[in-house]
């Protein structure tokens, strides 16, 4: 795992274009799936139901792509480090894509990009590309452009 760590939310302005971090690898289990299932009524057997699952085009169940899009902001908050901070909050995204399925039992990560920032009356807007990096994959799970606001 690489962390960036910074004194205060306008230092954010500095680090344009560079990489802040890969976070640590969070594990895809079929407990996790089913929470996130539960929590948002998502319950489609390709995620909920191993042994159909098993059969179904990628031979097992797989994550919704939603509940991989939610490591987000633990994966930014794994790799950059603010002080001085009062809050992170999310602001939305700008862009969203799912190349590869995740698939129950796999592991994911976020390498993590600051690819835009700006002040505003509210603070610094920050926006990272992530990249979650799919282990034994060489395609990712997802890439997203997140974009927070820091005060």
């Amino acid at each position: 795992m690489t962390r960036t760590h910074i004194a205060a939310p306008a230092d954010l302005l500095d680090l344009v274009g560079r990489p802040i971090g890969v976070s640590a690898w969070q594990e895809i289990s079929q407990d996790r799936v089913n929470m996130f299932a539960d929590a948002t009524g998502d319950r489609q057997w390709i995620h909920v139901d191993p042994a159909r699952a098993a059969a179904g085009p990628f031979g097992g169940p797989i994550a919704h792509g939603y509940l991989t899009l939610a490591l987000a902001p633990m994966f930014i908050a794994d790799v950059l480090v603010v002080d001085h901070m009062e809050a992170a909050l999310n602001y939305g995204l700008n862009k969203v894509r799912f190349p590869a399925p995740v698939p129950v039992g796999s592991r994911v990560r976020g390498a993590v990009t600051l690819k835009a920032a700006g002040a505003r009356a509210t603070g610094i807007e920050a926006v990272f590309t992530v990249v979650y990096e799919l282990q034994n994959s060489d395609r990712p799970a997802c890439v997203a452009e997140f974009v927070a606001m820091y005060r």
